[in-house]
């Protein structure tokens, strides 16, 4: 039976097949939604996440697609509809970079960054509305604390990022009249493979050493993120609205 016909709700996580956006499409399963499951290249990993779906007793669509192809987020917006008929939560967390100083940054990864996690967003969410027509609807972006510090070899992503929470900002007052709340969220150091890339190209001593050197507690999970961006998008939740919320542990606060 399909979300259309039984009312469950449905979200769309990019980059679900792994990280914070496994963390969140498990999540958003256990808490009574039908799942749309996105993924770039690791196939295996998001059939993985979609049968953790499905054991949690929601439905999963696995779609494939790489973000910074301007058809991918309308064919994947097209693939829900077909599927489940609505879209009640959008949860944009795809993102893809080169870890390099900005002098050394080309053009192809100026357009690879920008086309994956702003031009993406913005179609995601220009095509979400629609399938959001009639109900409560919100839609969370992943932006990162790169936008608001300097991270060694962040410099794109965190120009970007900062991109992305502006459109955040100015897509919540616009999308105020049709009830559809949007915010983003700023993870700080979070235990996941992009991390770990970025300290064992980054950092001396890779991420064994940068963990190591960290305040207790301020390396925090997937599940810890996906626990805040599940609560936006519940009825408390909607009443933040074009918020860049910082959930770091407080590893941006200074220190004395």
């Amino acid at each position: 039976m399909t979300a259309q016909a039984d009312g469950r709700p449905v979200a769309l996580v990019t980059g679900s097949s792994r990280g914070i956006g496994r963390a969140s499409a498990l999540l958003f399963a256990e808490r009574g939604h039908d799942v749309v499951v996105h993924y770039r290249r690791e196939g295996d990993a998001a059939e993985s996440t979609a049968k953790e779906v499905r054991a949690a007793g929601a439905d999963a669509l696995v779609v494939q697609g790489d973000l910074s192809e301007t058809d991918v987020p309308g064919r994947i917006l097209t693939e829900t509809a077909e599927r489940f008929g609505r879209l009640d939560v959008l949860v944009a967390n795809a993102a893809a970079t080169a870890f390099k100083p900005l002098l050394d940054v080309g053009t192809k990864h100026l357009d690879l960054t920008m086309r994956t996690v702003v031009q993406s967003f913005l179609l995601l969410a220009q095509g979400a509305v629609p399938l959001m027509a009639g109900r409560p609807g919100a839609i969370v972006a992943v932006s990162g604390f790169d936008s608001i510090r300097v991270v060694a070899n962040h410099g794109l992503l965190g120009a970007a990022k900062a991109a992305l929470e502006q459109l955040v900002r100015y897509l919540a007052v616009e999308l105020a009249p049709r009830d559809i709340a949007v915010n983003s969220v700023l993870p700080g150091m979070v235990s996941t493979d992009s991390a770990r890339l970025w300290a064992d190209t980054s950092h001396p001593g890779g991420w064994e050493a940068f963990s190591a050197e960290r305040q207790p507690d301020t390396i925090i999970s997937p599940e810890q993120i996906a626990e805040v961006i599940a609560f936006l998008c519940t009825p408390a939740g909607r009443c933040i609205r074009g918020h860049n919320l910082i959930v770091d542990a407080g590893i941006t606060l200074p220190f004395a």
